[in-house]
């Protein structure tokens, strides 16, 4: 058998234990959460626990519900009999995973946990256990087979018991009615987090970061301040202040298609009066949808007040490089801002 023989024998085996235990699942399942659910109204947590292999499963189980919205800490076994237990209360769901329900350092929990009321919920290879019968809920995780060539390295059942918490995650996300804003809150150091929490006022530049000019201010005035502010867009004001335009990059170049006459055009002659514009509190990723949705996208977006003022500019390359980091938008908007940045702080009029 060759190698890749062996790894879909693996995963064939696994798969099958993992469809094999959906089918052992029954009410119990639903008590569990109902356990748990429960626990939580109080102030509770689901304390997670186990030894050896079964422990490493307890805390990448323990950190899945924590990242879905359920409370939860990981306990490792042996240094809870040696004080950490003391970190749980009567309030508290003790989820224990342990394929032989026989672990010294798992039953020894027990009388202490009893004497204080916490609930005990246990996944095991063996429904006839002492920990399952000492269990308030046992849910089945017993396997046909290890995966392993001599049936003894923990595999399909450390899988199967990894897919039960998945199980049990998820559900009782749904049941805490979960949402995308607060999975994001819960991760806000990965590209989910900052796609959901990051908002336009976290990018834009404002205050003397932005290239105002006024609406009779001619070719040159623009170029130059365009050409300092470096920001793909300069923004144009009348004689009260008030903000009344935006002319691109893109509206210089096309401008300069009239040649001789360009240098005869004012601020106001080229501007969009009305561009596409959103508020400081609007996400990033609505914004960044709003330039490249369109049939022709844009590269920069006035942020505005509810008073309709422009207090910000926020760029599609800045929205790009924090919301996805991916190597080839990024140099699609590098061949973008080629002329922009490169080009027109060069070319003299």
């Amino acid at each position: 058998m060759t190698s890749l023989d062996e790894a879909k024998r693996v995963l064939e085996v696994e798969a099958q234990c993992i469809m094999a235990a959906r089918d052992k699942l029954d009410a119990r399942f639903d008590q569990a959460v109902d356990l748990i659910v429960e626990a939580v109204k109080r102030g509770g947590r689901t304390i997670v626990t186990g030894v050896g292999k079964s422990g490493k499963i307890a805390a990448k189980v323990a950190a899945t519900l924590s990242s879905m919205g359920t409370p939860a800490l990981f306990l490792h076994a042996s240094e809870a009999s040696h004080g950490d237990l003391g970190i749980v209360s009567s309030n508290d769901v003790l989820l224990i995973l342990s394929y032989s329900g026989s672990s010294e350092e798992v039953l020894r929990l027990l009388p202490s946990l009893r004497s204080r009321g916490t609930k005990i919920v246990s996944i095991v290879g063996n429904m006839k256990s002492a920990l399952a019968m000492e269990s308030n809920l046992a849910l089945d995780g017993s396997v046909a087979q290890e995966a392993c060539p001599l049936n003894l390295a923990p595999t399909s059942s450390t899988t199967v018991a990894l897919a039960l918490g998945d199980a049990l995650s998820v559900a009782l996300s749904r049941r805490f009615d979960y949402k995308e804003e607060q999975f994001a809150s819960n991760h806000p150091g990965g590209a989910l987090g900052r796609r959901l929490t990051l908002t336009v006022a976290d990018l834009m530049k404002k205050g003397d970061e932005l290239p105002w000019v006024a609406s009779g201010a001619s070719m040159d005035q623009v170029i130059n301040i365009a050409t300092e502010k470096k920001l793909g867009a300069v923004l144009v004001r009348d004689e009260s202040g008030k903000w009344t335009g935006l002319i691109t990059d893109g509206d210089i170049r096309r401008a300069l298609k009239h040649k001789t006459k360009f240098f005869d055009f004012i601020a106001s002659d080229i501007m969009t009066h009305k561009p596409v514009s959103v508020t400081p509190g609007e996400k990033a990723i609505r914004a960044l949808e709003l330039m490249e949705n369109r049939s022709s996208q844009i590269s920069v977006l006035p942020v505005t007040d509810p008073m309709g003022s422009c207090v910000g500019l926020v760029r599609l390359h800045d929205l790009i490089g924090r919301l996805s980091g991916l190597r080839t938008i990024e140099r699609k908007m590098q061949r973008r801002f080629f002329i922009a940045e490169v080009v027109m702080p060069h070319y003299h009029f």
